[in-house]
């Protein structure tokens, strides 16, 4: 860079006193600061098993992954999904109107349709489609087994508007193997689904639509909070399987390929969705060459992650999902779907739809995110976390591949066993605090007034006709569930009592001495919905006493529990106190301070769940 004014006849090169950083000078800075510690400590670990390093070198050979066209806009889709054709056809205009540049339209039944959605008939389709021009818009469906004859109407609908099905942007969203996966059941075998699959896309093709028809859908592993690996291996091994079942339904396999696309999800680990959906382009251009075929951008779609999203100050979940949109953008996705911040409690109102909406405007728009074609090219980091997720996803796509593919692998429980083993831990690291929910997990407003959404009551997805094959179905779940469990177990007893479950807070020492510990624990107690009061004072017994709760916490330094805590111990016992905490890791002292009357202890990594949990069970044996 240079810079230079009207005044002075030579140009000022802002860096050119400053030597080139390079790696090593990078490395022997750091490895200052760890003072003899291993470089490897700063290193973590994803759900995968891939190495993220704290300093990579550029990667200097790196090439941008082909994707859309450079410097043209994604498509921005909003989700229709209100049960009432008429309400669902004024909210679609609107979003079209303010900025949309296509709909997502959300069957009841289907993946995400969160117990809402639109009625799968030909009438309740052409009223939600009433106004919109279909030859100007993007259109996606999200279909369900029992709602995949929409595609049919669909169809009639454009022939009855005289409008030319090559001229319609759609996105079928045809994905027997998903729906196998999310629901557990199917009508049919994959022997009989492939063949009736192949037949429904090569009649759409026939009328003349361009499709892309069948969607690999990675939505169902990710929602079963499975890893990133395991949700492009799904995806991809989805896309294999329908590729085949083309192949054998007699359509060329260049057509085939065609007639593919695929749907992610984006969530808030920036570095890692970016990685994954570069991944998604790198494996199929893979497949494409195995088959002997010239690989050429797919059609890769994003929807932002359910399991991330919030019932407990769901304002956060704003800025959970911008980041997703961010790097789903910078991954390369054709088109984003945004959910509203306040989906988790019910159907989103107008201004949580906006919301959505101007999430992925501001960024287009204002942020010119995409501009820069694959802006993640040459970044050491990013160039290794999508190359390790390529050769892990590779493995867990051979892996399904050598049970039969998907459909087989669902069946047989592979899928789920797998992704199960990954739920587990992944909810281990939440309830310990080391995946943080910020509002849910952490930092709560125990006081938080819930913003409002349509009144519209939910219906439960009952299914229909006896399954001809079964399968254990992935859970569709969000992480703070436990969490919002206890705190909606506060909010009852308040509703109940006039006044939520409470913990007192004792304090010894100065406030340079306790402070840290109480604020610790008022967050630690508050995030399960259990109110903290802290009163410092010599006479705890009688502080104790007017808070009038069975639970106690002992918070201060740990210099002040080796002088003070025993006396502490005995006078919160004689006050009544059923359970007494101490706030800090005990380390050689527990012996001593279990001894005294310490019951629990709470810390950074502790299992904040399990005593949260046993925190209530403790208050109700206690009256």
């Amino acid at each position: 860079m240079t810079v230079s004014n009207s005044t002075a006849s030579e140009a000022l090169s802002l860096a050119g006193d400053f030597p080139a950083a390079r790696y090593g000078d990078w490395r022997r800075l750091v490895d200052t600061v760890l003072k003899g510690m291993p470089f490897a400590r700063l290193e973590s670990r994803t759900y995968d098993g891939l190495t993220i390093e704290p300093l990579y070198e550029r990667a200097t050979v790196a090439r941008a992954i082909p994707r859309r066209a450079p410097g043209a806009a994604w498509t921005l889709m909003q989700r229709v999904d209100h049960p009432d054709p008429a309400v669902a056809n004024a909210q679609a205009l609107d979003d079209l109107e303010n900025g949309a540049t296509g709909l997502i339209l959300v069957f009841a039944g289907s993946i995400s349709a969160n117990g809402f959605g639109i009625e799968p008939s030909a009438a309740t389709l052409a009223r939600v489609l009433n106004g919109v021009a279909l030859d100007l818009v993007a259109i996606d469906l999200n279909l369900s087994e029992s709602s995949r004859h929409i595609v049919h109407d669909f169809a009639a609908l454009v022939k009855e508007r005289g409008q030319k099905p090559e001229a319609i942007d759609l996105r079928f969203s045809i994905n027997p193997i998903g729906g196998f996966a999310t629901a557990g059941k199917s009508p049919r075998s994959w022997s009989e689904t492939a063949p009736y699959f192949a037949a429904m896309v090569g009649e759409l093709r026939s009328d003349g639509f361009r499709g892309p028809f069948a969607v690999a859908d990675g939505r169902v592993i990710h929602n079963a909070c499975g890893s990133e690996a395991q949700e492009l291996a799904f995806a991809l091994a989805s896309a294999v399987g329908y590729l085949r079942a083309l192949e054998v339904g007699g359509m060329a396999l260049d057509a085939a390929r065609d007639a593919i696309y695929f749907r992610l999800t984006a969530d808030a680990d920036q570095f890692l969705t970016m990685a994954k959906f570069r991944a998604a382009r790198k494996l199929w251009a893979r497949v494409e060459a195995a088959c002997g075929l010239t690989p050429k951008p797919v059609l890769v779609t994003a929807e932002s992650a359910w399991r991330m999203m919030t019932r407990r100050d769901p304002y956060v979940n704003m800025l959970r999902t911008t980041i997703a949109v961010a790097a789903a953008g910078f991954g390369g996705a054709d088109a984003i779907t945004v959910l509203p911040h306040t989906a988790p409690l019910g159907l989103p109102d107008a201004f949580a739809r906006r919301v959505a909406r101007n999430t992925q405007l501001v960024l287009l728009e204002e942020s010119n995110l995409a501009r820069v074609a694959d802006p993640a090219a040459g970044s050491g980091a990013l160039e290794a976390i999508t190359q390790q997720l390529c050769a892990a996803t590779w493995s867990a796509f051979q892996e399904i591949e050598k049970a039969g593919g998907p459909w087989a692998a669902l069946e047989s429980g592979l899928v789920q066993r797998d992704v199960a083993a990954v739920r587990v831990e992944r909810q281990k690291a939440v309830a310990r605090g080391n995946d943080i929910l910020t509002g849910s997990t952490a930092f709560p407003d125990i006081d938080e007034a819930s913003p409002s959404v349509l009144a519209v009551a939910p219906q439960a997805n009952t299914g229909s006709g006896t399954p001809a094959v079964s399968a254990a179905a992935l859970p569709r779940l969000r992480l703070a569930e436990p969490f919002e469990a206890l705190r909606e177990r506060s909010d009852q007893i308040l509703a109940r009592t006039g006044a939520r479950p409470k913990i007192f807070l004792t304090t010894l020492g100065t406030p340079a001495e306790f402070n840290a510990r109480v604020t610790f624990a008022k967050n630690f107690f508050e995030i399960g919905g259990i109110e903290a009061i802290s009163s410092p004072g010599p006479d705890v017994a009688s502080v104790c006493r007017s808070v009038g709760t069975a639970l106690a916490c002992l918070c201060s330094s740990d210099k002040v529990y080796d002088k003070e805590a025993a006396a502490a111990l005995a006078a919160l016992h004689a006050a009544g106190v059923k359970h007494v905490y101490l706030a800090g890791w005990p380390g050689e002292r527990e012996a001593a301070l279990r001894a005294a009357g310490a019951q629990s202890f709470i810390y950074e990594g502790c299992d904040v769940l399990a005593t949260l949990t046993a925190a209530y069970d403790i208050l109700m044996q206690n009256g």
